[in-house]
């Protein structure tokens, strides 16, 4: 059976290849008016039908020989058929590209494939991975639906109040907004984003001051006056 398929989808190819007239004698790659990851390779007048690896389309503005590329950097217009997937396993439903994470709830996970075999990827600062741009992108540029935020929160519990997009007394956004360290003057914290927390602490002799949101010396935040005091090196 499956040498039958084989010789089939062989007969198919030459067929197609010979239905295809090419627009001249010089060596060219030209799309397929149906299928966005077919093309047809011509030299001296006679065509061949290509297939880019599975997962890539091709793109017949590209000038250099290898004209296949990511989905996303393609405007495939009305060729909207593909091959059949290639893929291996649920990270790679296709053999090259940059896939989700296949539970739709796990929205900052994804998966760089390259011909079956794949690297997990993390993105940063609250992001998701949006399969249209194949980037990280805001959550709500991402749109994506059933996504679980897991608030991140420290060890010691601190944790960002979904600081995001907070402004400061001149309106101007604050990207990454800074707390005061509950028990420790030299410390402070600093929301990634507005929602990855980080502990960060100021240079020795300085305590953080929760007004000016800087470090600064002591003796301008009360209740820190004395926190070197016993500090042999001050």
């Amino acid at each position: 059976m499956n040498r039958f398929l084989c010789l089939f989808a062989i007969v198919v190819a030459v067929t197609n290849a010979q239905n295809y007239k090419c627009p001249n004698d010089k060596y060219g790659q030209y799309e397929d008016d149906v299928q966005c990851d077919k093309y047809y390779e011509c030299r001296d007048g006679i065509a061949k039908e290509r297939l880019c690896p599975d997962g890539l389309v091709f793109d017949p503005s590209i000038r250099k020989v290898n004209k296949c590329d990511q989905p996303f950097n393609v405007d495939c217009g009305d060729r909207t058929e593909l091959q059949a997937p290639k893929g291996k396993n649920d990270f790679c439903p296709r053999k090259n590209g940059f896939f989700a994470h296949p539970d739709p709830s796990i929205c900052e996970v994804f998966y760089t494939c390259i011909d079956g075999e794949y690297i997990e990827n993390k993105c940063t600062g609250g992001l998701h991975f949006d399969e249209y741009t194949g980037t990280c992108v805001w959550p709500e540029s991402a749109n994506r639906e059933g996504c679980v935020e897991g608030k991140k929160e420290l060890k010691d519990g601190f944790q960002c109040a979904n600081e995001k997009n907070k402004n400061d007394d001149s309106g101007q956004i604050i990207a990454h907004p800074h707390f005061a360290h509950s028990q420790d003057c030299q410390k402070f914290y600093v929301c990634l984003n507005g929602i990855e927390p980080r502990e960060l602490g100021c240079a020795d002799g300085e305590v953080f001051n929760d007004e000016t949101k800087r470090c600064d010396a002591p003796n301008n935040v009360p209740g820190c006056e004395d926190w070197y005091k016993d500090d042999p090196k001050n």
